[in-house]
Parts: structure tokens; sequence; C-alpha cells
């Protein structure tokens, strides 16, 4: 069995850092995280709403 290469460069893993390859790939893939870079589908909440999870 092959393990899956590093999701962000395509290095092989580390398993310290799984699933990436080092540090530097893991906060690459928080910051797209934190930036707007990802998303998760649905439509936007309202202001209410937000209010409401807290």
């Amino acid at each position: 069995m092959t393990s899956r290469p590093c999701p962000i460069c395509k290095k092989p893993r580390d398993e310290k850092y799984r699933p990436f390859c080092s540090s530097r790939c893991r906060d690459r893939d928080l910051n797209q995280w934190f930036g707007e870079g990802y998303g998760v589908p649905g439509r936007p909440a309202t202001p209410e709403e937000m209010n409401d999870a807290s």
C-alpha cells in the first residue's frame, strides 16, 4: 500500500505532521482556512444566525 503525498506540495508525508510533510505545509493549509481560501458549501449565515450561535 502506498502512502498518499502531502496535499499541499505533493512530497511524501511525515507521520509527525500527518497528513502533511512539514509544519510549513500544515501552516499553509491552516492559513487557507483563516484567509477564506477554503469554504464549506451552503448559503452564507445571516448576522442573526451568527449571533444565535454564541
